[in-house]
């Protein structure tokens, strides 16, 4: 089963978000533009970005990190960033990601429950940077977080065919497919350009339902539910030789949510604001 955030974590997440905020502080302090020393107004800078990446489940399917199995999906990102100040930018995305879980390699195998879903989810959100924007520094790590929606359609292979097992209602339960998901990471950009920028960003994502792998709560009287196909994918302990499970036995645990995490490539691409864009053609066609 899957452990419960303690007191610890949360005290070493506001720990590090304090030396981010005095570093940021610090960087305001100090934050002189370098080059040409010219102040640009930062307000309504446009990027766009994208990623591209690997993502990884963590639910009832899993009972801690199995190097030989991960389950690993790809994840694709396409949004954009306005920055409001020197350091804070809103951001929004489109996200497609694929994950995948089996209890064959889990502590729990003797339940035999696996699944596999693709799903899109969109977020809003805010980013903050270390360093100020004016001080055009080659490396930039920031934080971010956000929240918004993804789409749950989880998947199990029977005799050869996929089945959708929300509509199978496979613990008698039918649930909310288009959950909230809060987000949370860290990430790192290196300018490559004047205006291309790359970089790697680690993100968590938290998922306020416990179906994002269609297992949660309790193995269901199977004479509930609502065709064979359902019965057979709720209980496939019978697929490995084990005894059936009785109504009430624990399928999974509805104590913690499901969450899902993305390890991306980025691109960022800066399209600037209405002067800088006045000056860029004022330098492409100089007055004679």
């Amino acid at each position: 089963m899957r452990s419960k955030p303690c007191a610890k974590h949360y005290l070493c997440l506001a720990f590090f978000l304090l030396i981010f905020a005095a570093a940021i502080t610090k960087s305001s302090a100090q934050g002189r533009p370098k080059g040409s020393g010219r102040f640009t107004d930062p307000f309504g800078v446009l990027s766009i970005t994208g990623g591209v990446g690997v993502a990884y489940y963590m639910g009832d399917l899993n009972d801690g990190v199995n190097l030989k199995h991960l389950g690993l999906g790809p994840s694709i990102s396409l949004g954009a960033l306005y920055r409001l100040t020197e350091h804070v930018s809103a951001r929004g995305e489109l996200r497609l990601y694929q994950v995948s879980g089996n209890q064959k390699y889990s502590k729990n195998y003797q339940n035999n429950l696996s699944f596999k879903t693709f799903n899109p989810d969109i977020n809003l959100g805010f980013q903050a940077d270390l360093f100020a924007y004016n001080r055009q520094e080659s490396i930039s790590p920031y934080l971010f977080g956000g929240v918004g929606f993804t789409h749950l359609n989880p998947k199990a292979k029977l005799d050869g065919t996929w089945y959708s097992l929300a509509p199978l209602t496979t613990e008698g339960v039918k649930y909310k497919r288009t959950p909230l998901v809060f987000t949370a990471g860290i990430g790192v950009s290196v300018k490559t350009t004047e205006r291309l920028s790359l970089g790697l960003e680690l993100c968590n994502n938290f998922v306020r339902s416990d179906y994002l792998d269609d297992v949660s709560t309790v193995y269901p009287n199977p004479d509930q539910l609502s065709s064979d196909i359902a019965r057979q994918l709720s209980d496939r302990s019978y697929e490995i030789g084990e005894p059936l499970r009785q109504p009430g036995w624990n399928r999974g645990s509805a104590k913690s949510k499901d969450s899902y995490l993305f390890l991306q490539v980025r691109a960022t691409y800066s399209i600037g604001n209405r002067a800088q864009n006045i000056e860029r053609r004022k330098t492409r066609c100089p007055k004679f």
